[in-house]
């Protein structure tokens, strides 16, 4: 019922255009594509209540798209949609079939292809780094995935929790382990 909403929500909409809608629609294609990866993966290792789980987080995200104002992302919301029916199609033939048809699709399910997911999307663009000071972790820092080394060091002194563990000690040295963890020794 839920995915049938969804459906009729999207069609409601229209195809919109083709261009894109910007950080809401890219952290949606992002969230479906992530989904699509997993759903693959895990229906060729027969883990079919691991896919629907993914399905369950790629409508969440749908979901909220379309809750907020879907008219800000029509295309992206029209390619998620189309993406989740198609993942449902081989646990649950009949409702997808019903989906692809109110889609307005001419063709069948059946018929197309798997989707492929869009390798750019499954990268995350930010990374979470681990903060310790002498060897206990104090704080968390996110970051962008292409930060250097001193960007790094520089965002993980300012933290609240790498301060208040200082205390007023001089820094003696940081060790940066790229994308892993940030290492203060005072």
């Amino acid at each position: 019922q839920r995915i049938w909403r969804l459906v009729d929500d999207v069609v409601e909409l229209g195809n919109g255009n083709a261009t894109t809608a910007g950080a809401e629609g890219l952290v949606l294609r992002r969230a479906v594509h992530k989904a699509l990866d997993a759903v693959g993966r895990n229906i060729e290792q027969l883990r079919f209540n691991v896919a629907v789980a993914q399905i369950y987080e790629a409508t969440n995200a749908l979901s909220s798209v379309l809750a907020k104002d879907g008219l800000s992302a029509p295309a992206e919301c029209r390619e998620a949609i189309e993406l989740i029916v198609k993942m449902i199609g081989p646990m649950m033939p009949h409702l997808a079939e019903e989906c692809w048809a109110r889609l307005q699709n001419h063709t069948l399910l059946v018929d197309e292809p798997w989707p492929v997911a869009d390798p750019a999307l499954l990268v995350d663009d930010t990374v979470t780094i681990a903060v310790q000071v002498n060897g206990k972790r104090r704080d968390e820092l996110v970051i962008a995935r292409s930060a250097a080394d001193g960007e790094v060091e520089a965002a993980a002194l300012k933290l609240d929790g790498v301060i208040k563990a200082l205390e007023g000690k001089p820094v003696k040295r940081v060790i940066v382990v790229p994308q892993r963890i940030v290492n203060v020794v005072a």
